[in-house]
């Protein structure tokens, strides 16, 4: 297999990137960092839970439940509310209320910091670092896991019975 100069690999990677990203400003990189720290994290719990022969976590039905409601709600914490805000902020540029105690964001930056903001922004993209967390603590402390799994589920069935309350207010002043 014939030796490319480390500039002609560089180049070529620009040359993709720049092709990839049709003028717009995509941080590809730094986009590739992010997947080397979450694939280095999870390989490294991965060897240290096999070292330590930790068993892997069956869960139960109600358990995957508790799990996906926990990381919907720490996701939407993190990324939405205004009371995380100040994480979001060296990332992102305030733009106005979303919702409920949620805010509307725009990423600000380039390179790793345009990444982040994306990252800290979007539930969506959080949500598989997130699950991933949980499923490590799983491993690791699962009582502590699932304490802080039951408390982001009642937040988050709190938030839905909340936001039911408001909605029948409402249609209960539109009828009268």
């Amino acid at each position: 297999m014939p030796h490319l100069p480390k500039t002609s690999l560089v180049a070529k990677a620009r040359q993709t990137a720049q092709h990839y990203s049709s003028g717009e400003d995509r941080p590809l990189g730094a986009y590739l960092a992010g997947i080397a720290i979450y694939s280095g994290l999870t390989t490294g719990l991965g060897l240290v839970a096999r070292s330590q022969r930790r068993p892997l976590p069956t869960p139960a039905p109600f358990e995957v439940f508790l799990l996906a409601a926990a990381t919907h709600k720490l996701t939407r914490l993190v990324s939405k509310e205004s009371i995380t805000s100040a994480i979001r902020a060296p990332f992102t540029e305030y733009k106005g209320v979303a919702g409920p105690a949620e805010l509307t964001e725009e990423v600000r930056g380039e390179g790793v910091r345009h990444a982040v903001g994306e990252l800290v922004t979007c539930p969506f993209c959080l949500a598989q670092w997130t699950a991933t967390g949980f499923t490590y603590g799983l491993i690791f402390a699962p009582q502590a896991t699932r304490l802080v799994a039951l408390t982001l589920t009642a937040v988050a069935g709190s938030d839905w019975l909340q936001l039911g309350y408001t909605w029948a207010q409402h249609k209960a002043k539109a009828k009268g």
